[in-house]
């Protein structure tokens, strides 16, 4: 099986193609850090990446995607691509958490540790899940604060990832855990949301946006903009 995946949910642009007869590399890869631009950036990205793939989308099986939570345009913008190419291609289409592809290289490795991802969602909140050292949910995904994410963990140890992974770290200090921060990116790694996606089933993991919040938009006012 070959899969596409696609990441546009946080602070980069990122595709790969990973044939599950080798999980331990993708076929093709190109992941750009950027925090704006997504839209501009994502299909031309994909477009480089599938030139290096024998066969195109001809040979594509699924395309996963993650669906936040993350940036409000971004995740339309990843998924929409992931809609659109598997409806071109006939096959199907799933979901990945931007929270599971960034905790899930550490499962299996942290023994005896919770494992917690906290991403950036500003204003002093995170985005935020701790599973067990074999990745058993212990607290659901919420946005909550720093401080509220740390007490969350329990009595720990824990072992952190993800772009406010230091910030909640500082809490869990600051309450006596033992904390460690073990990787700060700002998105996760592309590779493991194709992972991800293999063990996913299209019928519970569909490729729709997760909010967790409101989108901070303006509404209009009988189709018009209020003016200062």
């Amino acid at each position: 099986m070959r899969i596409l995946a696609i990441d546009t949910a946080l602070g980069a642009c990122s595709a790969c193609v990973l044939d599950t007869a080798d999980m331990a590399k993708p076929i093709a890869i190109e992941q750009i850090a950027m925090d704006r631009g997504h839209a501009e950036a994502l299909m031309p990205l994909v477009e480089r990446v599938m030139k290096n793939v024998e066969g195109g989308f001809g040979s594509l099986s699924r395309v996963a995607v993650t669906v936040g939570p993350g940036s409000y345009t971004g995740l339309r913008v990843g998924v929409s691509a992931a809609r659109a190419i598997a409806f071109a291609t006939g096959i199907p289409a799933v979901g990945v958490t931007t929270v599971a592809a960034c905790a899930a290289p550490l499962i299996g490795r942290e023994s005896g540790r919770v494992i917690a991802a906290a991403l950036d969602a500003r204003h002093g909140q995170v985005w935020f899940q701790a599973l067990t050292a074999e990745g058993k949910p212990l607290v659901s995904l919420r946005q909550v604060s720093y401080r509220d994410a740390a007490r969350a963990i329990g009595a720990g140890p824990v072992s952190l990832v993800g772009s406010s992974a230091l910030a909640v770290a500082n809490e869990a200090w600051a309450i006596g855990l033992d904390a460690l921060v073990i990787d700060d990116a700002k998105a996760p790694d592309i590779a493991w949301v194709a992972r991800l996606g293999f063990i996913a089933d299209p019928e519970t993991a569909p490729p729709r946006p997760l909010y967790l919040k409101a989108p901070e938009t303006t509404p209009q006012d009988k189709a018009r903009l209020p003016r200062r």
